[in-house]
């Protein structure tokens, strides 16, 4: 028989490695935003209590070591059929609420049931299931369950560290999911050796699951090939290249492009080339000296500022590296003298720089949720306060068509605290938003004399499409800023016009 400890540590291991792990599935699909993380941490801790009841009369009933390895040995093996029904699961279910417009809080919630839900409740008997069994006299009872759960625990702090910060960037998430389950299993075989050996199967099949290839996680599409993927520390990415050779950077849910490359040009057609003439706006008319992007992504910003105002130095600032290296691979993003990328969150840059900016470039917003932290007034004023004399904001806010919500909130916000505030609506679900201290207007715009030939009609359809900024919103803070149920509420009414 397998100690009792030993076992009780490793199911504890499984069942929040498996939540961390869990969050790394759902990421693709519906982000990793608080709401995400709340449904499944809700749904684990629901499991696990329906667990801890099911396994205290279970044990009362069957108070036996080998109905106790049994549980945890089909409890392992449901954990490593997660990660391969994940995806077609996750795939159908996605088309689904994409047909509704369902934001993810209804998707993530739902996903967790069906794929978790189940192995964790069974992994929750085992704690009181395993108390049942330990305890031999009344005097020790509070002894033994509080030694027992202090294991549990422990076991779930290894868990929880060992997921995040170990497995899932060395191994990848479906490894690390058969890694927990293979622990269980085998820690649980000995306990029904004797009486099942064909119960060596399990551990076995999970051994042999983890040595096959993981493959494509989202492989198909039908824009272009995917040529290039990586399930990174922070998000899902994969690169697809279309039949001209353009190729965009998805990200998550791949409901939002956030890179684009086309061969031979710098210019997008998209609402980055509205980004490179926005700034104009405001300051003098000049080029700008410095500017900062939060949220570079695979450079294409970036790629443009080093074509088009070769004399600009460009701080690139993407939480996440290996975005950076397909933008090298795959976006042309070159390491040239006037472009610095730094590989932190926009916040925490922004905080520790001693730069002061001509342009603070904001495209961080990624769907469909967005950090709320950068949508408060103090962040806005951090902004602020790294911009040079004369500097602007520029924002994109990315938004279901026909759903200003998010640019009315936004606005309000920057507007308390810069005096100048003007819009852009570059198209129907990008909004480009600029702000500064000093004169921001499409007079300012018109007036700039030293644009690249590129970029003139693009500035002139610009200034004649700038309008004064959205009202009716709340003014979000670092306290009160539910941007996630600003954007629910938004798919919702988007669904509803449909």
């Amino acid at each position: 028989m397998p100690p009792l400890a030993l076992l009780v540590f490793v199911v504890g291991m499984g069942s929040l490695g498996a939540e961390i792990a869990a969050v790394r599935l759902l990421a693709p699909y519906f982000g990793a935003s608080t709401i995400v993380w709340a449904n499944t941490i809700g749904v684990v801790l629901v499991a696990l209590s329906i667990g801890y009841w099911l396994g205290g009369r279970l044990a009362d009933r069957r108070p036996e070591m080998r109905f106790l390895c049994l549980v945890a040995l089909i409890a392992s093996g449901l954990l490593a059929l997660v990660p391969f029904v994940a995806g077609p699961l996750l795939d159908v279910g996605v088309e689904a609420l994409d047909s509704v417009s369902a934001g993810a809080f209804v998707g993530s919630l739902l996903a967790v049931l069906v794929l978790v839900a189940i192995p964790v409740l069974l992994l929750g008997t085992v704690a009181p299931f395993a108390v049942r069994l330990a305890v031999t006299s009344l005097e020790e009872a509070g002894r033994v369950s509080g030694r027992l759960y202090a294991i549990s625990t422990a076991g779930s702090l290894v868990g929880t560290l060992s997921s995040s910060l170990l497995l899932i960037p060395l191994l990848g998430t479906r490894r690390t999911f058969l890694l927990y389950a293979l622990s269980i299993a085998v820690v649980a075989l000995p306990g029904v050796w004797r009486r099942a050996r064909y119960a060596a199967a399990v551990p076995l099949a999970i051994a042999a699951l983890m040595v096959v290839p993981v493959g494509t996680l989202k492989a198909q599409t039908d824009t272009g090939e995917v040529v290039a993927e990586a399930d990174t520390e922070y998000q899902y990415a994969r690169v697809i290249e279309r039949p001209d050779g353009s190729r965009v950077l998805e990200l998550n849910e791949g409901q939002a492009l956030h890179s684009l490359y086309r061969p031979g040009t710098v210019l997008t057609g998209g609402y980055w080339d509205g980004m490179l003439v926005a700034p104009f706006a405001g300051g003098d008319g000049t080029p700008p000296e410095r500017v900062a992007i939060l949220g570079n992504a695979a450079g294409t910003s970036a790629r443009a500022y080093r074509e088009l105002f070769p004399a600009t130095h460009v701080d690139g600032v993407e939480i996440d590296p290996e975005l950076s290296e397909l933008g090298r691979r795959w976006f042309d993003l070159q390491d040239v003298a006037t472009l610095e990328l730094h590989h932190q969150d926009a916040r925490p840059y922004l905080r520790q720089t001693d730069e002061r900016y001509d342009v603070i470039a904001i495209d961080a917003y990624r769907q469909p949720y967005i950090p709320f932290y950068l949508s408060t007034r103090e962040f806005f004023e951090l902004a602020r306060d790294r911009l040079a004399p004369g500097g602007v904001v520029v924002i994109n806010i990315g938004h279901p068509e026909g759903q200003d919500e998010l640019e009315q909130v936004l606005s309000a916000t920057i507007g308390a605290v810069f005096p100048n505030v003007v819009r852009y609506p570059y198209d129907e679900t990008n909004t480009l938003v600029v702000a500064g201290d000093g004169p921001v207007s499409a007079e300012r715009l018109r007036a700039a004399a030293d644009l690249p030939a590129e970029l003139q009609p693009l500035a002139a359809d610009a200034a004649d499409r700038i309008e004064p900024p959205l009202t009716g919103g709340e003014i979000y803070t670092d306290d009160d800023a539910p941007v996630e149920w600003l954007i629910d509420k938004s798919l919702l009414n988007y669904a509803g016009d449909s």
